[in-house]
């Protein structure tokens, strides 16, 4: 359950972009997203560098938190 810091993240769209990604690499992904402190906190059985690497991809800096 790994949490990462997705400092571009700004919208709603933004949001759904990144769940996008994330259950690209396991559709049973939960997303949860704070847009205020720019933090995703996402329940997967996939490592943590394979859904920041998606989330990467998408168009998304992202830190491990």
């Amino acid at each position: 359950m790994p949490d990462f810091v997705v400092s571009d993240m700004s919208c709603e769209a933004c949001v759904r972009s990144i769940t996008k990604a994330v259950q690209a690499v396991d559709p049973a992904a939960v997303v949860a997203a704070d847009l205020a402190s720019k933090r995703v906190h996402i329940d997967s059985a996939a490592p943590a560098p394979a859904l920041a690497n998606a989330m990467d991809e998408a168009g998304f800096t992202v830190a491990a938190a």
